[in-house]
């Protein structure tokens, strides 16, 4: 329930920010166009008719703002930007509009607020994501260096790609079969780009690695670490990006990360297509990616052993439960010749079930 008596919409954007209040008492709206500064921002809010609550959607801007409020002793919502309701017949958007919306939204309380990270939860974010960002330019830079070969016909046959004989062969057997300067030239460069972006990306994971160890987040990364397919990084990726798990249940988590399918229902008629993609994407990613690990027959090996030394008994007998019953809703799949990209989302979806019921446990 709304208590303060002036709502404050706020349109926050990197150099500008567009606010807009509206008095419950005697309806007056007041409107400011200020800049980014936390100390101008703060010291109009607190020239309105108390007491003051604020709203402003999430965004690339951060939660800084969130945080210097808060500081004030100010309540701040930080505003699920898909959750917003937006009449349908709306066709003008202006920055003042956006703020007078929230203003109105949030004395209604119809405003869906996102979780906040404290600062360590988000420089661990920023972390993970660098590495994912790493990721991405690694294989985007090999890429570069295959296909260049490809125009050239040169095609390595000698089992896996990226591999320390790989390496060899690509020094060794392919840079000579490059005639021209230039190709040679440009071969130096996405070669040295691969090999600088791979440093990069070890240099990340070890740090990450350190941090999983010794952490707020150390005792989420040994539970989760008893399913397959969740590694260190893996485990401390799923940590940081969810950060409080206790705010879904084993159904909701799916939705979250956009693993649930997209209905259109209407009267008798049930249509379900693709899975929505909202949410998350690099968790949604990270349980894709481990759900693939469940197909194959389920033995318990060295590094899984190792794992389950790191976490308490209920953590090992639920993971040890969860890796038996996605494997065997792998089979029954595979029995039904479903196709194998739409099992393992199904399978992902169950997982990250799985991952939050590890995450809740109490030990």
């Amino acid at each position: 329930m709304f208590t303060e008596r002036t709502s404050v919409g706020l349109d926050v954007h990197a150099r500008s920010v567009a606010a807009a209040a509206i008095d419950g008492v005697t309806g007056q709206l007041f409107q400011s166009k200020l800049t980014p500064s936390y100390d101008q921002i703060t010291s109009w809010i607190a020239s309105l008719p108390g007491p003051v609550a604020v709203a402003y959607e999430a965004g690339p801007t951060g939660f800084g703002l969130h945080r210097a409020l808060s500081a004030a002793g100010i309540r701040c919502e930080v505003a699920a930007p898909s959750k917003l309701q937006k009449p349908s017949g709306e066709r003008v958007k202006t920055d003042a509009k956006d703020a007078i919306h929230l203003a109105k939204l949030l004395r209604l309380d119809e405003i869906t607020p996102v979780s906040i990270p404290t600062v360590d939860q988000e420089a661990a974010r920023d972390l993970v994501r660098a590495r994912e960002d790493c990721r991405g330019d690694l294989m985007r830079a090999r890429h570069r260096l295959s296909k260049l070969l490809l125009r050239q016909g040169i095609v390595y046959y000698g089992g896996r790609a990226w591999t320390g004989q790989h390496d060899l062969w690509l020094r060794v057997e392919a840079l000579p079969h490059l005639t021209t300067r230039a190709t040679r030239l440009t071969f130096d460069n996405d070669y040295e780009t691969v090999l600088s972006t791979k440093a990069r990306r070890d240099r990340l994971d070890v740090a990450i690695e350190q941090m999983a160890a010794d952490s707020e987040f150390t005792a989420t990364v040994h539970r989760l670490g008893c399913l397959r397919g969740v590694s260190t990084l893996t485990g401390f990726a799923l940590a940081v990006e969810i950060g409080d798990w206790h705010r879904f249940t084993g159904n909701t988590i799916g939705s979250f990360v956009g693993l649930v399918p997209s209905e259109y229902s209407s009267g008798s008629s049930r249509v379900q297509g693709s899975i929505t993609k909202t949410g998350n994407g690099h968790v949604r990613r990270l349980l894709v990616e481990a759900a693939w690990h469940h197909r194959p027959r389920y033995t318990v090996g060295k590094i899984m052993r190792d794992r389950w030394e790191l976490a308490a008994a209920a953590s090992r007998a639920r993971g040890d439960e969860g890796n038996r019953r996605l494997h065997q809703r792998w089979m029954k799949f595979d029995a039904r010749n479903k196709k194998m990209t739409i099992a393992n989302v199904a399978i992902a979806r169950e997982l990250a079930g799985w991952c939050w019921s590890l995450a809740v446990l109490e030990e």
